[in-house]
């Protein structure tokens, strides 16, 4: 699926992405005011398939889950940056959000469109004929990430387990 590139900077912390204030109101309005102290226009704008791709320490501060879980809602494709807070990252891999580390993001621009494959471990800019190499996701993940994160992936292998074990 194509979408668009939200380009952002260095350490975008999880208060940015879920703020604060708004963990009262439940999924909906927090992801209604996702980014919104980085860029106001980020949750009325970002469709489904749209990828963040962002500087150094993407997802840093607290440990809160719901940074990621506000990006997943709103239909992002994935999260590409030079670096991620370690939390964030597990957080979003666990909810299955791509997120990807790029070495080099020379020619990427706000507003490229894209696609973000996240088992090739790329990100092709289709309006430039681009493609961006990420870090390849470690092998043990992608059938997770596939499954839609960690819940469901248990869920089916768990399920798998009891239908082998009744077979038996």
């Amino acid at each position: 699926m194509s979408g668009r590139i939200f380009l952002l900077g260095d350490d975008i912390d999880t208060d940015q992405l879920a703020p604060g204030k708004y963990m009262k109101g439940g999924l909906d309005m927090l992801a209604a005011h996702c980014l919104e102290s980085a860029r106001p226009d980020f949750a009325g704008a970002v469709k489904p398939g749209d990828v963040i791709v962002a500087g150094k320490n993407f997802g840093m501060g607290s440990s809160r889950e719901q940074a990621a879980e506000a990006l997943e809602h709103l239909g992002l494709a994935g999260v590409v940056a030079k670096s991620f807070a370690g939390i964030f990252y597990r957080n979003a891999l666990n909810l299955g959000l791509p997120v990807l580390v790029a070495g080099d993001l020379a020619g990427v621009a706000d507003g490229d469109r894209a696609v973000l494959d996240a088992v090739a471990g790329e990100l092709r800019l289709t309006n430039k004929n681009q493609t961006v190499r990420l870090e390849p996701l470690p092998d043990n993940l992608k059938p997770m990430l596939a499954d839609g994160g960690l819940v469901p992936h248990l869920k089916k292998r768990f399920a798998a387990e009891r239908a082998k074990e009744a077979g038996a």
